[in-house]
């Protein structure tokens, strides 16, 4: 049996707040690794903070200004030299699926960072994505974390509720955010896929705290459970329609923005229920492609849904923006949506989907010079269409 898979092996077979241990004691079997660090990324993103630190001594890293942070950005592992004797400290992505988790720091021994090993433990980083995402169904462990500040409870139960914060696929990735991170209540998206469709929602619960958080997660629910019977996307917001408006009879509605890509042509198909907005950057061009505006979810009974069509080319970027950033206000009361959201989606066009939500709204904090007074939420899907398409 080769290192790798007795690695493997013993990683799959470890409990799951043990994982770390378990990788540690792995590769200093086997590399001599003299340490090994695992760091997540907080809910904020503006941290990396390490696992299983003792209560007050966590040693908590900047995302944007520190060796750690530059490999999580860039995904490319990054090495620093690591005091006496020639010692080099190896920072590895640990990524699943686009979805940036966090950074495994190893410390070689001088002579011990040869190809073959930076490979085997690029490869150990992957592996250990995976099983955090499984461990996660049966230990707070990681999720305890990411957390630099305790969560409000509706902020609890909409991070219990979304999906990955980034995915990654052949013809499309995905990259969303949410702020305030540790005290968001009402704001949500959702995304699922399969070989033929992507589908994603951006949905806003009217009023504050528990009752906005509650009142989302009927409305996500209601989409998913109409979703996985293979619904169709007008017909998905006319059940949730009436489940919301069952539960509150028209006193509390949720706005919300559908859309179901056709992943071989290109197409996409729009439900326009409330207030979210869709903007797409094409080459160097930045518009808002306006839409039909139809009746929020639960206003009243029965309400109908129509779906609209639009056509991405591949190099297409989609932005899916909340009302707390496009109705953010400057000191001298421009609103963003005027000017300032357009030039963010063109500062960032390089950056790839999954850095753009976070660029965005800390681009937005700075124009408001404020604390924000409504969740901001912001969606970016870059469409490659398939390579067999001419869509």
């Amino acid at each position: 049996m080769n290192v790798r898979t007795e690695i493997e092996r013993a990683v799959r077979a470890a409990a799951p707040h043990a994982l770390v241990e378990t990788v540690r004691a792995a590769l200093a079997a086997a590399y001599d690794a003299r340490s090994v660090e695992l760091l997540l990324a907080d809910y904020g993103m503006t941290v990396l903070k390490p696992v299983g630190s003792a209560p007050g001594r966590e040693r908590t890293l900047s995302m944007h200004n520190s060796p750690q942070g530059r490999a999580f950005g860039s995904q490319l592992p990054h090495e620093e030299p690591a005091g006496r004797g020639g010692a080099i400290d190896h920072h590895f992505p640990v990524t699943v699926r686009g979805e940036r988790l966090g950074i495994l720091t190893v410390r070689l021994p001088a002579g011990g960072s040869t190809p073959r090993t930076m490979d085997e433990l690029t490869q150990v980083a992957d592996l250990l994505g995976h099983e955090i995402i499984v461990a996660e169904r049966d230990t707070d462990l990681y999720q305890a974390a990411r957390r630099i500040a305790r969560l409000t409870l509706a902020a609890e139960m909409q991070w219990q509720l979304l999906p990955a914060r980034a995915f990654t696929a052949a013809e499309y990735a995905i990259g969303a955010q949410l702020e305030p991170a540790y005290a968001i209540h009402g704001d949500n998206f959702d995304w699922a896929a399969d070989g033929d469709q992507l589908t994603v929602s951006v949905t806003n619960g009217m009023g504050e705290g528990i009752q906005a958080s509650l009142l989302t997660n009927l409305a996500v629910n209601a989409l998913r459970n109409a979703r996985r019977a293979g619904i169709g996307i007008a017909d998905q917001a006319a059940l949730a329609d009436q489940a919301l408006y069952d539960q509150h009879r028209g006193a509390a509605h949720v706005s919300t923005l559908l859309l179901r890509f056709d992943l071989a042509t290109g197409t996409v198909g729009a439900v326009d229920a409330g207030s979210p907005q869709l903007w797409r950057l094409r080459g160097r061009k930045v518009a808002r492609i306006e839409l039909d505006a139809q009746l929020p979810l639960g206003m009243f009974e029965e309400s109908r849904y129509d779906v609209q069509y639009l056509q991405l080319v591949p190099g297409d970027r989609l932005l899916l923006v909340s009302d707390g950033v496009y109705d953010a206000v400057s000191p001298l009361g421009e609103a963003y949506v005027e000017r300032g959201l357009a030039r963010a989606v063109l500062a960032t066009r390089l950056l790839p989907a999954a850095s753009v939500p976070g660029a965005v709204l800390r681009e937005l904090a700075d124009y408001r010079e404020s604390d924000p007074l409504d969740d901001a939420l912001v969606v970016c899907i870059d469409w490659f269409g398939r390579k067999d398409s001419d869509g």
